[in-house]
């Protein structure tokens, strides 16, 4: 309609709501007359009857009746730039009334009403009523959108049709069409706009300049969202997701907080649901606590474990910051929740024996996850020492500790580059595995259980954390090889298996986590790059946006992670927990070394260090030179 841009936009978005109804309720009014006109014109191909009293005595009383309907019916106080096609039933009920009211009204008047005039005349009232309120909102929302970025939305599902008009709401978005798979949608409208198939990409993004893709498909599966994504590779597009439904419903997102995909959700799995007996056994009622806890695996377990009831939760940790996070959020969950579960925050050095068995004691904890390590390959080589007195002599203390006092059960969390270590981290964790299955326990009930597991992600050293702000800062994503493969896995899952597997078997036992499928750090980058709408700089596209630069294998780096050492395993009840069958050292093997590795480290000997590792029967076979910083720089 030309008349629309002659309009001073601002000076009508500005009208009160009232002054609006008002100008709604003139314009009905004028087409209701407009449609009864036109009726009898058409019917009668002449206005002869344009002067008649009872016409106009029909038309005085039908104008006001209608206007009645629609404001019974609730149609002035829609938005027009919200018009749904919801609304065109309830033009349609008001339509269909003032055409009953027309014939009603001929017949108290003594009107001459022709058949076909109540059709004709319902039929213009509609087209008049519903292409002015659709072309209205086609309109302001066309004024709205310049500025605004443009939008496809991959499902045109429940979700995507909630979406698209809180899209339009926004200043952020202008959606443009709707992107689905599945054969019955394509090809029709949904709330004005049409559905296409994904083939249809490439010209919809060229011709209308679109910047995101919106995923609004809450139930498809990893799979499903690995291929989609997978599809969309090719195109310079930023993709984005609607927030978790749980957070929906919670009430901690809105349907519209558009966010990245969480790269969990295509390096994780499909859910499985835990077992609740395993997950209560070792917590509920229980006195728990965790070493580490305000680190990455520590602050989770800890989060899960008051997920279950226990007496108390000790929170033992050597870093008072971290520490202190941990205990102010377990608090506020905790009140929120009006729980009477007591938090204790402790601070303490694992390698001080006398501290952790005051605490155990003092406490009487019953269950005991020991997640307090130096886990970081390069910063353990470069201080060789700290790593082992950290990672080795540590669980020496709290395993003593945790005997003395008669802790129930003690979990050790332990790391995938324990098997067949080429540094010194995966070392000194192997040798912790090796205490923990052969130290004598002195008529001790103490259960000791071992879990490993690879990486997780968003972890203190992740890579994804590190390169989501590579690609922030403009690049480059350093990567160390190109063929450089790791095990991924969420740190929520992680936790609730540990606490799974702690809860299982007799003691001495070494629980390997299913990791799911290796992933390769280069293609993991490529990935993050495109997700983020950006482009890979490479030889092939040098007009791209982020480069991939190679630096080379860190000190003590591997190329592919392992989580079994003789490649045998047994399967246990749960689908994602095995029980390795491999075999350890016995104590007359593994004490002559502790005491070696206290004289060497005493001396700072590091020659021995690496001497005595080697003769340790841990598979040790180092890929680098001792780097130590301290022991390179010695005068």
């Amino acid at each position: 309609m030309l008349w629309m841009k002659y309009l001073n936009m601002d000076k009508l978005l500005s009208l009160s709501r009232n002054y609006k109804r008002l100008i709604s309720i003139l314009i009905d009014s004028i087409f209701i007359c407009s449609a009864f006109w036109l009726a009898y014109f058409l019917r009668l191909s002449s206005l002869t009857d344009f002067n008649n009293p009872q016409h106009w005595q029909v038309l005085a009383c039908l104008i006001p009746l209608t206007i009645v309907i629609n404001i019974k019916f609730g149609l002035y106080r829609a938005i027009i730039r919200f018009f749904s096609f919801q609304a065109l039933r309830v033009i349609v009920k008001s339509v269909f009334l003032s055409s009953v009211a027309l014939v009603v009204l001929s017949l108290v008047f003594d009107s001459f009403l022709p058949r076909s005039v109540p059709i004709i005349f319902g039929f213009f009232l509609f087209v008049f009523s519903a292409g002015s309120r659709l072309s209205v909102r086609n309109w302001v929302n066309s004024k709205l959108s310049k500025g605004k970025s443009n939008i496809l939305i991959l499902g045109a599902g429940a979700t995507g049709r909630q979406l698209i008009q809180t899209l339009q709401a926004g200043n952020e978005f202008n959606p443009i069409a709707f992107i689905d798979q599945k054969e019955d949608l394509i090809g029709l409208t949904i709330d004005g706009f049409s559905v296409y198939p994904i083939s249809q990409l490439p010209y919809l993004i060229k011709d209308h300049q679109v910047t995101h893709i919106l995923l609004a498909i809450p139930k498809a599966s990893r799979k499903q969202k690995i291929e989609i994504i997978q599809s969309l590779k090719d195109f310079n597009v930023e993709i984005l997701s609607i927030p978790r439904m749980s957070d929906v419903v919670s009430g901690k997102a809105k349907i519209d907080d558009l966010i990245e995909i969480p790269i969990e959700e295509i390096l994780g799995r499909d859910p499985v649901s835990p077992k609740p007996e395993l997950l209560k056994a070792n917590i509920e009622q229980k006195v728990v606590m965790v070493t580490g806890a305000g680190g990455s695996i520590g602050s989770e377990l800890c989060r899960q474990i008051i997920k279950h009831s226990p007496k108390e939760l000790v929170l033992f940790d050597s870093n008072e910051f971290n520490l202190y996070q941990i205990e102010q959020e377990l608090g506020a969950i905790l009140s929120k929740n009006l729980s009477n579960i007591k938090v204790h925050a402790v601070l303490g050095n694992v390698q001080n024996k006398q501290r952790v068995e005051q605490v155990l004691q003092s406490l009487t904890v019953q269950t005991l996850y020991h997640t307090a390590a130096y886990k970081h390959v390069p910063l353990v080589e470069n201080n060789v020492v700290e790593g082992i007195k950290n990672n080795i002599f540590g669980t020496l203390n709290t395993a003593k500790a945790a005997i003395e006092a008669n802790v129930e059960t003690f979990v050790l969390i332990s790391s995938d580059k324990a098997v067949r270590p080429t540094n010194i981290m995966g070392t000194t964790k192997r040798i912790a595995e090796h205490i923990l299955l052969s130290i004598p326990k002195n008529n001790s009930s103490t259960r000791f259980c071992i879990v490993r597991f690879g990486n997780v992600l968003g972890s203190s050293g992740s890579v994804i954390p590190l390169f989501k702000q590579q690609i922030k800062q403009g690049g480059p994503i350093t990567v160390t090889h190109k063929e450089v493969t790791r095990y991924f896995m969420s740190i929520p899952e992680a936790a609730q298996l540990v606490i799974q597997a702690g809860a299982m078997g007799q003691g001495g036992e070494i629980y390997l986590l299913n990791m799911g499928e290796p992933v390769k750090i280069y293609e993991l980058a490529k990935n993050m790059i495109r997700l983020s709408g950006l482009q890979v700089r490479n030889t092939e596209n040098p007009e791209g946006d982020i480069d991939i630069l190679i630096t080379g294998l860190r000190e003590g780096e591997k190329l592919y992670e392992e989580l079994l050492v003789d490649h045998q395993s047994q399967a246990t009840d749960h689908k994602l927990i095995m029980r390795s069958n491999e075999s350890c050292l016995n104590w007359q093997t593994v004490e002559p070394v502790i005491k070696k590795l206290e004289v060497a480290c005493e001396r700072y000997d590091l020659p021995m260090v690496r001497k005595v590792l080697l003769s340790a029967s841990s598979d040790f076979k180092p890929v680098s030179n001792l780097c130590d910083i301290v022991y390179l720089n010695q005068k």
